[in-house]
């Protein structure tokens, strides 16, 4: 993985600071080439690793990419599923068996009007599968070297104990597109226990990870020990705590921590794209002195 990756709330107006920057976000994204020149933005500044979530104007983004092969040869997605917004708004306009209808490929519907809930029961992991194969026709030629299974999901299966369903999306994602699992948890020490008992060795697990302490079940002190003396591929996000921290001082906690692969960030802006770049360089290269 690059030490640096690019995420998507800023477009979808997304933000932990204020409600009238997600407004103003909101307005100034609302056409996806404006998206698509922050990606350039980011590109420009050497990062070529986009991690998304599945939302329908994602697709739109990548028919563009898909739409200039040359311009965009070295660029990787990392999707992030589900996107659960997508499915919630689905619901309340087509209903429960509209959206499965929408969303997951095959026969699933006739499979399961035809054995109900024996089919639920039974086949829960085939359906696991269906759905990702749904999610990821968006980025059909595009390289999409790990696929992240959303926080929402992961946590929900991490609180029933459920473990072998991230082992399935583990193993399921290998052989199918032949990427590595990656997961998004609000609890990085319990997941890290959680997939190590399934046999998943040194995973790929994203969560947020900063000075204060902001959404890092546990606390941070927790998490320090975590990533001093486990096995862990960790992307650090919502590294400035929700606003509460300043950039440089951000940057820098999280650059002298230890088994931080990559730093998530996102922006609306090619300044602060810039900024963040520069600042993540510059405290990466004190560390290694």
């Amino acid at each position: 993985m690059e030490r640096i990756l690019f995420g998507d709330n800023q477009f979808f107006a997304v933000n932990h600071i204020s409600d009238e920057k997600s407004r103003a976000q909101s307005i100034k994204f609302r056409e996806d080439s404006a998206i698509i020149k922050t990606l350039d933005d980011a590109r420009a500044e050497g990062i070529d690793t986009f991690m998304c979530t599945t939302h329908d104007r994602i697709a739109n983004i990548c028919n563009i990419v898909r739409s200039e092969p040359e311009k965009y040869k070295n660029f990787k997605i990392f999707p992030c599923m589900p996107y659960a917004h997508k499915y919630a708004n689905a619901v309340t306009e087509l209903g429960i068996a509209g959206t499965l209808k929408q969303y997951v490929p095959g026969n699933f519907m006739g499979s399961l009007f035809k054995g109900g809930m024996a089919f639920l029961s039974k086949d829960y992991l085939s359906i696991m599968e269906l759905l990702v194969d749904a999610e990821m026709k968006m980025f059909k030629g595009i390289e999409t070297p790990v696929i992240f299974l959303q926080n929402v999901i992961t946590d929900l299966f991490l609180g029933l104990r459920a473990y072998e369903i991230l082992a399935a999306f583990h193993h399921y994602v290998k052989k199918k597109y032949n990427a590595e699992a990656g997961f998004i948890t609000m609890n990085l020490p319990l997941l890290l226990d959680a997939l190590e008992s399934q046999g998943i060795e040194n995973p790929i697990i994203c969560a947020s990870i900063n000075k204060v302490g902001f959404r890092m079940s546990g606390g941070k002190e927790i998490y320090e020990e975590t990533l001093k003396n486990r096995k862990v591929r960790a992307i650090a996000m919502q590294v400035l705590g929700g606003g509460a921290i300043s950039p440089k001082e951000a940057i820098e906690y999280v650059c002298n921590l230890p088994n931080i692969e990559s730093i998530l960030f996102g922006a609306s802006s090619k300044a602060n794209i810039q900024n963040t770049v520069e600042n993540i360089h510059h405290f990466d290269q004190q560390d290694n002195r």
